[in-house]
């Protein structure tokens, strides 16, 4: 977000809940929270990141101490963010870590392509629909759900249960012992 005394004039009265200065704020500072999310989440999760994090700023701005200290505020809003959608996307248990890291290392760079297309073949249709559309294609949960003639909730959760599916089929028995 560009500009100092406008900007940090604008940050003021977004703090005082005055709605029409939110929304500017919101849509002036956009650009800087889509970089940053560019820099921070999986192309895939972009989108979302900048939605929770713009909702996050409107919500909690009002709290925020000082107006200078809003950029890296929204920077650590969206890291924040990016960082809960990649937890999400993997929903491993973070004892599990070190034994998904061993598992998946332990084979070739062509095994694990091999074992990611068979876990990809054993999905049915509709969740390899999302997955594909999501992950390979870059759409977006709103893109997805348009295409598909489908709620956003009902995506997000088939996409969630798609790629819980991917990643036992990925770290499931047959995978390399743990040393």
């Amino acid at each position: 977000m560009n500009g100092g005394i406008d900007r940090d004039n604008l940050i003021f009265a977004a703090q005082t809940g005055d709605p029409a200065a939110i929304g500017r704020l919101l849509a002036a500072c956009q650009a800087d929270v889509r970089r940053y999310a560019y820099k921070h989440c999986q192309a895939s999760d972009v989108d979302d990141a900048v939605q929770e994090a713009l909702l996050v700023i409107s919500r909690k701005v009002k709290g925020l101490k000082a107006a200078v200290a809003f950029s890296s505020w929204i920077f650590t809003v969206i890291r924040r963010e990016c960082q809960r959608l990649a937890r999400m996307m993997f929903k491993n248990d973070p004892l599990d870590e070190d034994l998904a890291q061993h598992q998946l290392a332990c084979g070739t760079d062509d095994a694990l392509r091999i074992d990611l297309a068979n876990a990809l073949e054993s999905l049915p249709a509709h969740y390899l629909e999302v997955i594909l559309l999501r992950d390979f294609e870059e759409c977006t949960i709103a893109e997805m759900a348009e295409r598909l003639d489908e709620q956003p909730g009902a995506i997000k959760s088939r996409l969630h249960r798609a790629r819980s599916l991917v990643q036992e089929y990925l770290l499931g028995p047959g995978m390399c012992p743990k040393t």
